[in-house]
């Protein structure tokens, strides 16, 4: 069985950790390249770092941040937001992100998919999915959630899987920053229509989330505002895991 990987994920905008609920209100919570650090000590085995206002400014992400970053950073790190070109991938990919984040871009013009992976291999390509049900369906937004992209999920992440896509990272808007569980229906139906690794997003508050979405067959999930309010420490989750018989990576 392949083991769990717990990722932190740090929204960013304007050089300032942010989170909100349901992707509105979003509140400065500080330095995110301290708080990368902080929570790759405690065990994070990847960070993602998303530029929530790259697109709207239509600037790129912070590469010098990113740099400074990568600096003392020895875990993977996927970069996203305002990514539009190749040039702007490649700027990403040598400030030290390992992969990248596609998201508004690549709604509107899934070229860009393909065109990655075909330069950087199918490895470096994550494919951000924001996602709601609308009218008994799953719909893709893009531009941080406010516009929709025209898309049902499965039609999305087949298309994206056949352009290259080689990850998902899906977040349930109905869940975010809920804390009230992952949105187990939303995502074992995207488990379905793609071979892609998932990574799941939205909803996570305790343990017994991460263990409900381990049962369920996943085997990545993000956690972003119970790590940023205390609630929740990657070291005391990772050996609680272990202990309940989950594969996890190294624990500290």
């Amino acid at each position: 069985m392949l083991k769990a990987r717990l990722i932190a994920c740090l929204d960013v905008r304007w050089g300032q950790t942010v989170k909100g609920v349901n992707f509105l209100g979003l509140r400065d919570l500080g330095d995110p390249v301290e708080r990368a650090l902080s929570y790759a000590r405690d065990g994070a085995d990847e960070i993602v770092w998303l530029d929530v206002q790259a697109t709207l400014d239509q600037a790129q992400p912070r590469a010098d941040l990113i740099r400074r970053l990568r600096k003392s950073l020895a875990i993977p790190l996927t970069v996203g937001g305002g990514i539009r070109t190749l040039r702007d991938v490649e700027t990403v990919l040598e400030a030290g992100a390992d992969k990248v984040s596609l998201n508004s871009h690549a709604l509107a013009d899934p070229k860009i998919i393909e065109a990655v992976a075909r330069r950087w291999g199918s490895q470096c390509v994550v494919v951000a999915v924001d996602a709601r049900r609308v009218d008994g369906q799953f719909r893709v937004y893009s531009h941080g959630g406010r516009v929709d992209a025209g898309w049902e999920l499965t039609d999305w992440l087949r298309t994206s899987e056949t352009a290259g896509c080689g990850e998902f990272l899906i977040t349930s808007m109905d869940q975010d920053g809920r804390q009230q569980g992952y949105d187990l229906p939303m995502l074992n139906r995207a488990r379905e229509v793609t071979q892609r690794p998932i990574i799941c997003s939205g909803g996570a508050g305790q343990i017994d989330d991460i263990a409900r979405l381990l049962d369920q067959g996943h085997r990545a999930c993000l956690l972003a505002s119970t790590l940023h309010e205390g609630r929740m420490h990657l070291g005391d989750v990772k050996r609680e895991l272990f202990e309940r018989g989950y594969p996890v990576r190294e624990t500290r």
